[in-house]
């Protein structure tokens, strides 16, 4: 019995499936893998890479934060904002860890200071899942774009 899986950020909806093998979430107490028939369970997500096993293929998304809801048949991942690895440019993320980097060169106020670390989390975040993710050996990267094509 496969799973059915739903990525939504709080924008658009990222990702739907009805036959994962398995998905592995970036929790807040650390990776979780689900298979089919799991325990329901209510958790919440880290900054992290969130995979879904379809096979020999393997979606990939970045998350940053939110909740995933667990049931016997279907994960449920509300993030606050994902994207697939496929959607991350790494000069963009270069460029938002020079800027990050350079703001803070400059001493600012607590409050700035605090949302520039988080930019640079994120670009970090991201740049470590997009290489993880392309380097993993023996496993087929599908994009979400292939859904559409199937």
């Amino acid at each position: 019995m496969p799973l059915e899986v739903e990525v939504v950020s709080r924008v658009r909806r990222l990702y739907h499936s009805d036959v994962a093998d398995m998905v592995i979430i970036p929790g807040s107490e650390g990776e979780m893998g689900v298979l089919p028939n799991h325990t329901p369970l209510l958790t919440t997500l880290a900054f992290g890479e969130l995979r879904i096993i379809e096979g020999e293929d393997v979606v990939s998304f970045v998350v940053y934060g939110g909740v995933v809801e667990v049931r016997p048949d279907k994960v449920t991942v509300l993030a606050e904002d994902a994207e697939s690895i496929h959607e991350l440019d790494m000069d963009e993320i270069e460029a938002a860890r020079a800027r990050a980097r350079d703001l803070m060169a400059e001493e600012p106020h607590p409050e700035q200071r605090a949302q520039i670390t988080q930019e640079l989390r994120r670009a970090e975040i991201a740049a470590k899942v997009r290489g993880r993710a392309l380097e993993r050996p023996g496993q087929r990267i599908r994009s979400v774009e292939d859904e559409h094509s199937l």
